[in-house]
């Protein structure tokens, strides 16, 4: 079983530059200015050094690299690994769950002894991807997941170790029981509601309001969007007939989808003062 109870993590300057790309960044025809990242995290309370500390960290691990604007300013754009990252993210972070009937993928891995540290790297990868444990070994997922795992472990050189199949749970024990067991779903619940506590009031106080102002919008989405980003690989969107009668992952994301209409594309706004 997963072990999903840490606390939410606080935001962090690297997590929130990482999701300003996400959000924002994907599309852009140029490298962000490093001016530009100064003033955009500001706005969600991170300074100038932590700013550039971590955009150091995400250009060591190669996610981000430097490169001049069209007017000759330092800035930084996302690599190639960089950007199939956001994509599978944003297709994680803003699906629709799945179906219910779509069966699942089991990671059935074996490594020596010897690459102790792969087997780590690799089991602590498979529970960043939603999964969770069947076996000593043997890992599962809903089946949408497998081709973001397949990039993933062979981004990360790990796809020797693993064998990866498809298929449907057929027994002996009833296919919820079975569930309970792989995941640690009381865990998951309360990262839900926490993510449900938090952000309520968020959409509240928009709700009570007629306007949009762009930089109050980025600055809630940003944060919204950080927040809830993991969520979906922690909880990889399990069959609801399969999980405790209201179950508060739908309510989440509904919250997290409200909130993403009404912010983003004020927000873009404030990411790019002048466009329409």
């Amino acid at each position: 079983m997963i072990n999903v109870s840490e606390q939410h993590a606080q935001h962090t300057p690297r997590s929130l530059i990482v999701t300003l790309y996400g959000a924002y960044g994907r599309f852009a025809p140029g490298p962000v200015p490093v001016a530009e990242l100064i003033r955009l995290l500001a706005a969600v309370g991170v300074d100038a050094p932590s700013v550039r500390s971590s955009v150091s960290r995400l250009k060591r691990r190669g996610l981000l690299l430097p490169a001049r604007t069209d007017r000759g300013a330092a800035g930084y754009e996302p690599s190639a690994e960089a950007r199939r990252l956001l994509e599978d993210s944003h297709r994680r972070v803003h699906g629709d769950g799945g179906g219910d009937d779509e069966g699942w993928v089991l990671a059935v891995f074996s490594v020596p002894e010897s690459e102790r540290q792969r087997r780590h790297v690799l089991r602590s990868r498979l529970a960043g991807l939603g999964f969770g444990t069947a076996a000593p070994g043997v890992w599962i997922a809903p089946a949408r997941v497998f081709e973001e795992t397949r990039r993933a472990l062979c981004l990360l050189g790990l796809d020797a170790y693993v064998d990866l199949f498809r298929g449907e749970h057929l027994g002996f024990a009833p296919t919820g029981e079975s569930v309970a067991r792989w995941w640690d779903l009381p865990a998951l619940a309360a990262r839900h509601e926490a993510f449900l506590a938090r952000h309520t009031p968020v959409l509240r106080a928009w709700e009570g309001r007629e306007d949009t102002p762009p930089e109050e919008a980025y600055r809630d989405y940003l944060l919204t969007l950080d927040a809830w980003r993991r969520l979906p690989y922690a909880d990889p969107g399990l069959p609801a007939r399969l999980l405790p009668a209201d179950w508060p992952g739908a309510r989440s994301a509904a919250l997290f989808r409200t909130l993403h209409e009404r912010l983003r594309d004020a927000g873009a706004r404030y990411v790019t003062p002048g466009e329409p």
